[in-house]
């Protein structure tokens, strides 16, 4: 196992600087010719968090999360889901057109092909560390108790870091034969989103849903999240379990999908 990883080792550490470059030049692009720049990575999870805040605490009359008796404001418990599962969306989902989108790189010079979806995972990354400003924000203006655990935030980060990474190896390499899987990734993004708990508490799911509910890796990266950030407590084995078992797979199968068809990708790019 370790000879198998060697390569991508050297690979990664030669192109390091080509990596920190596409990053720096996502971040240039994306904020290109806009007033506010990055401030935008606080701004958009704030805006969009106040607008489902508005629509659930008015509509469904949601204003407290409960657990035991623990009580979290609605808009904390809100944002925490919210950026852990954007960080997701947005890492897969650029990762999966990586590839093609380096297409005119790819054909001209050897780059190892991985180098492509992991930026776009890392530039994700990059984001989520400006949105947690706003998750701060937002924990001083409601008073949310700060714990010891809020220390170890980053743990689910990283592991989710390697669970995109994963996913997104998988999806670019499928995107390149499949062009379809685009159009379809997205409804699939937004069914998963219904299914993980960001605006709701599992609690009010109906049987069937919580014995499902488990088997999306999501719901054990935003439930390890909330435990550091919000409820001052160290996960359970299931949620380690759940998300690094969740990494490995994902990790493994897009190692082992990519590598096996890159050599393929100059005649279908």
């Amino acid at each position: 196992m370790v000879e198998k990883v060697k390569p991508y080792v050297k690979d990664f550490w030669r192109y390091r600087h080509l990596l920190n470059n596409l990053i720096s030049r996502d971040i240039k692009v994306k904020y290109r010719r806009s007033a506010l720049g990055m401030l935008w990575s606080v701004l958009n999870p704030l805006l969009m968090m106040l607008v489902m805040y508005v629509v659930f605490s008015q509509i469904f009359r949601m204003t407290q999360m409960n657990r035991g008796d623990v009580e979290v404001n609605f808009a904390v418990y809100l944002l925490t889901g919210q950026l852990m599962y954007n960080f997701f969306s947005e890492a897969t989902q650029t990762a999966m057109s990586s590839v093609l989108s380096a297409a005119p790189l790819i054909k001209k010079v050897y780059i190892p092909k991985y180098i492509f979806p992991l930026e776009k995972v890392a530039f994700s990354f990059v984001n989520m560390i400006f949105s947690l400003i706003a998750l701060i924000l937002v924990m001083v203006f409601t008073r949310t108790p700060v714990h010891a655990t809020v220390l170890l935030f980053w743990v689910p980060m990283v592991i989710l870091f390697v669970f995109n990474f994963g996913v997104g190896l998988i999806l670019a390499a499928g995107t390149v034969f499949f062009r379809d899987i685009m159009h379809l990734y997205g409804v699939a993004v937004t069914a998963l989103m219904y299914l993980t708990p960001i605006m709701y508490d599992v609690s009010i799911l109906p049987d069937w849903a919580r014995a499902v509910i488990p088997f999306n890796p999501m719901y054990w990266f935003v439930s390890m999240f909330r435990d550091f950030v919000i409820y001052g407590e160290f996960p359970g084995i299931n949620a380690w379990i759940g998300t690094c078992m969740s990494a490995l797979v994902a990790l493994v199968l897009g190692l082992a999908l990519f590598k096996k068809s890159q050599d393929r990708f100059v005649l279908y790019i």
